[in-house]
C-alpha cells in the first residue's frame, strides 16, 4: 500500500511492521510535508500533553508513546499517545499491572529515561525517579491494551541511572553509560533479553568511551554500535565510537571533513546509512543545526539549521523516525529553553535508494540478494570462449550450406536429378564429415581458450587435424573418382564438384597449419619469457640471498652498536657518579670556604680591635713619656734651685 507508514526500529531497520496506515484517513503529506526543507511545526490537536522535557518517546504503528519528563516544577508520570492517522492525541489514562516486587501499583515519575518498541510494545528502561531506586528497572506498556507491566528482571542487573542510553537488536536491548543516583558518569554496557527479562554485563576490548552521560547512540545493521557525544566528569564531548558485536572491540571513528562542536542533551535517529543527531550543546551554548553521519562513508554534513524558535534549538526533546511512503520524517516533541514546550515539528528527508542498505528496506527476502554471477563476469566469460566457436565451427556450417547450394545451381535439372538419385548419398557422407570436421575443430579451439576445459588430450586433437583429416579427404575424392568414372559426364561435373571441395579442404587445412605455426611460436614466445621468468627468478634469489647476507651483517652491527650503547651507558653512569662525588665535593668546599670567610671575617674584626687598642695604648705611652719628660724638667729645675746636686740613686 504506498500511504502506509512504516514504523524503523532503533537500529535503522524498518522490519517492526506492526501497522499499515490507510492512505484515506492518514493526511500527513498535506499538513505538513507539502515543501519542508527545515524542521516545521506539526498542527495537532486534542487532549495535549502538559509542556515538557527531559522525556522520552517511541514510535508503534500508527501511535507515537511519551511518557514522563520535567515539567519545570516537578517530574511527570503521565502517558500520552499521538495518533498519527488523525494528527490528535489521545486522552487516555493507562493501568498499571499489579507487581508482587513491587507494593505500589503506580508507575513512578521519571526523567532521563529510554524508550524503543517492540513490537506492539514500548520499553522504558531506567531514569531518575522519585523516590530513587538502587537498581535499574526495566517496564513494558501495550498499546493496544494500554496497560503497564513491571518485567521482573533477572540476572547481574546494573545500577539505576539517567542519561543513559538503550537500543535494540531484534529481542536484546544494549545499554551503555548514563549517570547514577550518585552522580558517577559511567561507561558500562550490558545487554538485556526481553524474552527471559535476564541482564547479563558485556565485556569488550579496546580504549571505549569516556564515562559519560546524555549522549547518543545507534545501533548499525544488528552489529555495530555508534556512540556520540555527551557530558563527561569535566567537559563536553564530540568524540565518535564504534563497537563492533562480532569482535567486541571498541575503536574510535575517524571521520572526514567537518564534525559537530562538543555537545551533549542531543537527540539522534538512524535511517538506513544515515545517522541525523540533532540540537545538544554545552552548558554554555546551544546548537541548533541538524548533521547527517554517513555510516558507510564516515562523513559528517549539516542537514538542516533550524530557526532560534525551533523546539529542537531547545534541551530534552524528544525525536523519533517515521517512515511515510517514500519519505523518512523525523518527528520531534517538547524540550525546555526559557520554559517547557508542547509542540511537534517534523523534518522531511527524501528518500535515497543508495542511503539504505538491504537490511534497512523493509519486505526484503534476504534469498534474493544472495551471490549469483554477474553480468559482467558471464559476459567476460563467454567474450573470452564464444569467437572460438564463431570464427570456426559456425564458419564451418556456412561453407556446408554455400557448397550445396552451388552444387545444386552448377547441375541445374540434370545435377538435381543425379543429386536425386546418387547425390543425396554422397552429400550425406560430405555433411557427416563436414560436421565431423566440425566437432573435431571445436574441441580444437576450446583447448585455444585456457578457461574452458577440455575434452580430450590435446595430441590427439592436433592428429585428429592433420592425418586423420588429409585420409578423409583423400578417401572422399577416390570415391568421388570412383563415382565419376561409373556415372559418365555427369559424374564427372560432381567429381567437379567435389574437387572444388577438396580445394576447400586443403584450405582449411593450410589455415589450421598456419594457426597450428601460430600456436608453437606462441608456445615458443611463452617458453622464453618462462625461463626468462627463470632468469628473473635467480636473480631475485640471489639479491634475496645478497640482502639476507646483509641483513646478516646489519645485525651484527646492530649488536656491536648495542654493545657500545651499554657501554657508553655504563660510562654514563661512572661520569653521572663521579659528576655526582665532585658536585658532592664543591658542596663541601663551598661549606668550608664560606666557613673559613666567616672565621677570616671574625679575625678581621678582632685584628682592627686590637689596633684600635694598641693605638690607644700607644697614646697613652705617648702621654706618660710627655708626663715623665715635663717631671724630669720639674726635677732638674728643682735640683737646680736646690745648688746641691744629688747623688744618682743606684738600685
Amino acid at each position: 500500500m504506498g500511504g502506509d507508514p512504516i514504523t524503523a526500529s532503533v537500529s535503522g531497520r524498518a522490519d517492526d511492521l506492526a501497522y499499515r496506515c490507510s492512505s484515506d484517513s492518514f493526511d500527513l503529506d498535506a499538513r505538513a510535508l507539502d515543501s519542508s526543507e527545515n524542521w516545521a511545526v506539526l498542527p495537532t490537536e486534542g487532549d495535549k500533553p502538559a509542556p515538557r522535557f527531559s522525556h522520552a518517546a517511541a514510535i508503534v504503528g500508527s501511535k507515537m508513546v511519551v511518557f514522563g519528563g520535567d515539567s519545570g516544577h516537578q517530574l511527570l508520570d503521565d502517558t500520552k499517545m499521538l495518533n498519527l492517522e488523525k494528527l490528535t492525541w489521545d486522552s487516555t489514562t493507562p493501568k498499571v499491572l499489579p507487581s508482587p516486587i513491587r507494593s505500589t501499583s503506580k508507575l513512578p515519575a521519571c526523567k532521563g529515561h529510554c524508550m524503543v518498541s517492540w513490537g506492539n510494545s514500548v520499553i522504558l528502561v531506567g531514569g531518575r525517579s522519585e523516590p530513587a531506586t538502587d537498581r535499574l528497572s526495566v517496564w513494558s506498556f501495550n498499546t493496544e491494551t494500554e496497560i503497564w507491566s513491571l518485567m521482573e528482571a533477572k540476572g547481574d542487573i546494573p545500577a539505576a541511572r539517567s542519561g543513559h542510553t538503550v537500543t535494540r537488536a531484534g529481542a536484546t536491548l544494549i545499554l551503555f553509560g548514563g549517570e547514577d543516583a550518585k552522580g558517577k558518569k559511567r561507561h558500562d554496557l550490558h545487554m538485556f533479553d526481553l524474552k527471559s527479562s535476564t541482564w547479563l554485563p558485556l565485556n569488550y576490548k579496546g580504549s571505549g568511551p569516556s564515562p559519560r552521560s546524555n549522549h547518543v547512540a545507534a545501533l548499525y545493521d544488528d552489529r555495530v554500535l555508534l556512540i556520540f557525544g555527551g557530558h563527561s566528569k569535566s567537559k563536553t564531548l564530540n568524540d565518535l565510537f564504534s563497537l563492533d558485536f562480532e569482535t567486541m572491540v571498541w575503536s574510535r571513528v575517524k571521520t572526514n571533513g567537518p564534525h559537530p562542536s562538543p555537545r551533549a542533551d542531543c537527540s539522534g535517529a538512524l535511517c538506513g546509512t544515515k545517522w541525523y543527531i540533532t540540537g545538544g550543546g554545552s552548558k554554555k551554548k546551544r546548537q541548533a543545526e541538524t548533521w547527517v553521519f554517513d555510516v558507510l562513508e564516515s562523513k559528517w554534513t549539516v542537514r538542516a539549521v533550524p530557526p532560534s524558535s525551533s523546539i529542537t534549538t531547545k534541551k530534552g526533546f524528544s525525536m523519533v523516525p517515521l517512515y511515510h511512503r517514500d519519505k523518512i520524517v523525523l518527528v520531534a516533541f517538547g524540550g525546555n529553553k526559557k520554559d517547557p514546550s508542547d509542540k511537534v515539528e517534523v523534518l522531511v528527508v527524501l528518500q535515497n535508494d543508495h542511503s539504505y542498505s538491504w537490511r534497512s528496506a523493509p519486505d526484503v527476502d534476504p534469498l534474493l540478494y544472495e551471490y549469483s554471477p554477474s553480468t559482467k563476469e558471464l559476459a567476460g566469460h563467454l567474450n573470452k570462449c564464444a569467437p572460438l566457436y564463431s570464427n570456426s565451427s559456425v564458419a564451418r556450417h556456412s561453407l556446408a550450406s554455400t557448397v550445396e547450394r552451388a552444387s545444386r545451381e552448377e547441375h541445374g535439372a540434370l545435377g538435381t536429378s543425379l543429386h536425386r538419385k546418387y547425390g543425396q548419398v554422397e552429400d550425406c557422407s560430405l555433411a557427416q564429415k563436414l560436421e565431423k570436421l566440425i566437432d573435431d575443430d571445436k574441441y580444437d579451439d576450446v583447448d585455444d581458450c585456457s578457461s574452458c576445459p577440455a575434452s580430450t588430450p590435446k595430441d590427439q586433437r592436433s592428429k585428429r587435424t592433420g592425418a586423420d583429416t588429409r585420409t578423409d579427404m583423400a578417401r572422399t575424392v577416390a570415391l568421388k573418382e570412383e563415382n565419376a568414372d561409373n556415372q559418365g559426364p555427369s559424374g564427372r561435373r560432381i567429381a567437379r564438384s567435389s574437387s572444388d571441395i577438396s580445394h576447400l579442404y586443403n584450405t582449411k587445412i593450410t589455415d589450421l597449419i598456419r594457426r597450428n605455426a601460430a600456436l608453437e611460436d606462441q608456445l615458443a614466445a611463452a617458453l622464453e619469457s618462462k625461463e626468462q621468468a627463470e632468469k628473473n627468478l635467480s636473480l631475485v634469489m640471489s639479491s634475496r640471498e645478497q640482502l639476507e647476507k646483509r641483513l646478516a651483517s646489519r645485525g651484527k652491527e646492530a649488536e656491536l652498536l648495542k654493545e657500545k650503547i651499554a657501554g657508553l651507558e655504563l660510562a654514563q653512569e661512572e661520569s653521572n657518579s663521579l659528576s655526582n662525588a665532585v658536585h658532592a665535593d664543591n658542596v663541601r668546599l663551598e661549606r668550608e670556604v664560606a666557613f673559613l670567610k666567616a672565621v677570616a671575617d671574625e679575625t678581621r674584626k678582632e685584628m682592627h680591635s686590637t689596633r684600635r687598642v694598641l693605638a690607644g695604648e700607644q697614646s697613652r705611652t705617648f702621654q706618660l713619656q710627655v708626663e715623665v719628660f715635663h717631671l724630669k724638667q720639674r726635677l732638674q729645675t728643682a735640683e737646680g734651685r736646690s745648688g746641691t746636686p744629688r747623688k744618682p740613686h743606684n738600685p
